[in-house]
């Protein structure tokens, strides 16, 4: 299992992290959210908009509860995708795939490190009684980082 690093230091520290993504494409890397793509168990994808850090080791985390749909998924099936676009300019994109690792986060530490980012946010409100959160971890193997808008290389990537 990857190790998790702390979610300390600052924007720019977390940003520079995440192996591969292009210095052209990091300030993405501060997006208040990111669409994650999970795979359901009749293979059709399945999306949800999530709360992320980039973490220092290289990996993107997300707080989840377990009973929702994506956990299972991740769960069952860790091959995951993320989009982060661009909210000023569409056209300019991020896409990391990878590989989740779900454990358990019964104290909260990660949904609090998570929280922080978001005003301080209780994760704890989102969960019913009983209820456990999971921290993922998901290792990238794939970056792609499209900007459209570049004459001539419409959908171009970088791939790492």
């Amino acid at each position: 299992m990857p190790a998790r690093a702390a979610a300390t230091g600052t924007l720019d520290e977390h940003r520079a992290m995440v192996e591969g993504v292009p210095e052209s494409h990091r300030d993405l890397l501060e997006a208040p959210y990111v669409t994650l793509a999970t795979v359901g168990a009749t293979g059709r994808p399945q999306l949800s908009t999530v709360c992320f850090l980039a973490a220092e080791d290289g990996t993107v985390q997300l707080s989840v509860n377990e009973t929702r749909q994506k956990a299972l998924n991740m769960a069952a099936r860790p091959p995951v995708s993320l989009h982060i676009p661009d909210p000023a300019q569409p056209a300019r994109y991020l896409e990391l795939r990878g590989r989740a690792d779900v454990q358990v986060d019964d104290d909260y530490a990660f949904a609090d490190r998570l929280g922080a980012k978001y005003g301080g946010l209780d994760l704890r409100r989102m969960d019913r009684p009983g209820e456990r959160r999971k921290v993922v971890t998901i290792v990238i193997d794939r970056v792609r980082a499209v900007d459209m808008r570049q004459p001539g290389e419409v959908g171009s990537a970088v791939d790492s």
